[in-house]
């Protein structure tokens, strides 16, 4: 499956979990990619099952389109190895990660955005180096869809709280 498809699939279950439909603008080269990528994408929710911390909708559709435009090198990091690797890390440890998702998210006082940015940061930092070493080639896209999406957002928000929130948060990981 495509990072196309994959983003258009996340999109259908964005909406059934009540939440509005994702556009994602579709990369011009899209590589097949693995069923082992296609869970680690539609299935974040079982496996990181977060009571409080939200991700604003802005900030969804804005790493989704940045995924859908990943380069065709760039979508190729995404091995079944690498997705094999995380989704196995994921289901070991998602129940944790998500209650620092929350708790955190819950600890930090302001709006939405910096309650985003703070708790997301915090769980980048705290468990990125526990994944395995296979994940390592996506990690690394990963990080570039975070960081373009964070300066997308910095410029684009219109308050200083959430621009200063974004703009930390692209640098931070």
């Amino acid at each position: 499956m495509t990072v196309r498809h994959i983003c258009r699939r996340a999109a259908v279950v964005a909406a059934m979990l009540s939440v509005p439909l994702l556009t994602v603008q579709a990369p011009a080269h899209a590589v097949d990619l693995p069923p082992s990528c296609l869970s680690a994408i539609t299935g974040v929710q079982d496996k990181f099952p977060v009571q409080q911390f939200t991700v604003p909708d802005k900030v969804k559709t804005t790493l989704l389109n940045e995924l859908g435009a990943l380069s065709e090198t760039d979508q190729e990091a995404f091995t079944d190895r690498a997705c094999t690797a995380w989704n196995d890390w994921a289901t070991a440890n998602g129940a944790e990660v998500a209650r620092y998702l929350d708790t955190t998210y819950q600890n930090t006082d302001g709006l939405v955005c910096r309650k985003f940015t703070t708790a997301a940061m915090g769980a980048f930092k705290k468990y990125a180096p526990t994944l395995p070493a296979e994940t390592r080639g996506a990690e690394t896209v990963v990080k570039k869809v975070w960081k373009n999406s964070m300066q997308k957002l910095s410029t684009e928000a219109t308050n200083a709280t959430c621009q200063q929130s974004y703009d930390s948060a692209k640098a931070a990981w």
